[in-house]
């Protein structure tokens, strides 16, 4: 039974075509006649805040796992595939979603659906493979969390101090020792749980047919087996009444940091009280003339570094809840309560006063800017599509986003200021070692 075609959607410069497999599997595709290469790539409705209970990390080893071969693939063959195709690669796991991808020459669109379907059909799940994954992603973790300074800041430290429920607050990183644990039915059991085409979505973007990639679409995916999409729980936990607080050490740091976590408004019921954090977050960190640089770094010189951001992995990245951020390095003179203190005062200035037309003006042209610069390159605007298509049942925001955010008003970010000072926060502080504070 062929796919049934949805009604096209056509914004300026873009052109969305949706349609759902017999198996579940949603697609999108969006053509693109000016560029010479196309892009493929499959999110699945899985990421950290799923993986169960004695296995931190799972999720993220299992995306590893995707990349070690099929049952008609032998490990390797699809890296060399896609590189003899002139392509690149790449997977990752978020709070909420995995994605797997591939940008390659258009002539190489069949070869990429293939390799997708294919390791999602049957990836190849072995002993052998599930012990060097394992292995690979420790040395991951050494590398980027517990070798480096400041590594797991804020991402995997200041969840716990906001939050309070598992999926919310648990090292998605994954802990060493439930790494090891990790067995092949526990594998099975995820793949098979998580990874039915009803739980996922492929999104092709590029120099295509939209009939013909369809029709390669439904040759390679649609004989994939349904299996029924998992129920998705709600992650949602009640807002901290106050301020929360906790001491972290870092053996690697130069000096200490802190972290302050708020809580976002839901994107999907809320976007344009999302879109006013987002700016408040660019307002107070993004440029040399943003409040927070101007007034910590500058003229007070509380800090070395500071910057705020919605989104604990970057902005509409995630399902309610989410994170605002605001982060800080400072000298080990300066008592990080005085850095607290600055940032607060800042933040009523904001939420009594709202910022200036200019400030809002300056702030939109950055974001305006980084977002088409982004969008030029097929591998991002297809990761961007297809992230929101999964979240939120709209891959229009992401074409929308520059004029939703041109749209927002001053109003709109003093009231997110107001927002945060009326809310309970997380606040974590990474304090140096003894041993690395006696070296400076």
């Amino acid at each position: 039974m062929p796919a049934a075609k949805l009604p096209n959607i056509d914004l300026p410069g873009v052109e969305l075509h949706r349609t759902t497999l017999p198996n579940g599997l949603r697609v999108l595709i969006v053509p693109d006649p000016a560029t010479p290469v196309v892009g493929v790539a499959l999110h699945v409705d899985v990421g950290f805040r799923s993986e169960p209970e004695g296995r931190t990390g799972f999720a993220h080893l299992f995306e590893h796992l995707m990349f070690q071969g099929s049952e008609s693939l032998e490990k390797l063959a699809h890296f060399r595939h896609v590189q003899g195709s002139g392509g690149v690669f790449n997977g990752s796991t978020h709070q909420d979603y995995t994605d797997y991808f591939e940008v390659l020459p258009a002539a190489a669109l069949e070869r990429a659906l293939f390799l997708e379907a294919d390791r999602l059909r049957a990836p190849k799940l072995t002993a052998e493979n599930l012990r060097n994954q394992v292995d690979v992603v420790k040395e991951e973790i050494r590398l980027n969390v517990l070798n480096r300074p400041y590594g797991g800041f804020p991402w995997i430290l200041l969840p716990p101090v906001l939050y309070d429920t598992f999926p919310n607050a648990h090292n998605g990183y994954g802990d060493f020792s439930e790494l090891e644990q990790a067995s092949l039915d526990d594998a099975a059991a995820f793949f098979d749980t998580y990874y039915s085409p009803a739980n996922a979505q492929i999104t092709v973007a590029g120099y295509l047919d939209v009939d013909e990639t369809l029709r390669l679409v439904e040759k390679h995916f649609g004989d994939i087996p349904a299996r029924p999409a998992p129920v998705r729980p709600s992650f949602a936990e009640p807002r901290p009444g106050g301020e929360r607080r906790q001491v972290a050490t870092d053996a690697h740091a130069p000096l200490p940091a802190l972290a302050v976590g708020y809580r976002l408004p839901d994107p999907a019921t809320d976007l344009d009280g999302y879109l006013g954090h987002a700016l408040l977050g660019s307002v107070l960190g993004d440029g040399e003339a943003a409040r927070l640089q101007r007034r910590l770094v500058h003229v007070d010189g509380l800090v070395t570094d500071i910057s705020a951001s919605a989104g604990l992995m970057g902005p509409l990245d995630a399902r309610d809840p989410d994170t605002f951020t605001i982060t800080a390095v400072h000298p080990s003179a300066v008592d990080p309560d005085r850095v607290l203190a600055a940032v607060d005062e800042e933040l009523d200035k904001l939420a009594a006063e709202g910022p200036s037309v200019d400030e809002i003006a300056r702030q939109v042209a950055r974001w305006s800017a980084a977002l088409h610069q982004e969008n030029d390159r097929v591998m991002y605007r297809m990761l961007g599509l297809g992230a929101r298509e999964l979240l939120y049942g709209r891959a229009e925001i992401a074409v929308e986003l520059p004029d939703r955010l041109a749209a927002v008003t001053p109003e709109q970010v003093r009231a997110a200021a107001d927002a945060l000072r009326s809310s309970g926060r997380g606040v974590l502080l990474v304090e140096p070692t003894a041993a690395q504070e006696g070296t400076e």
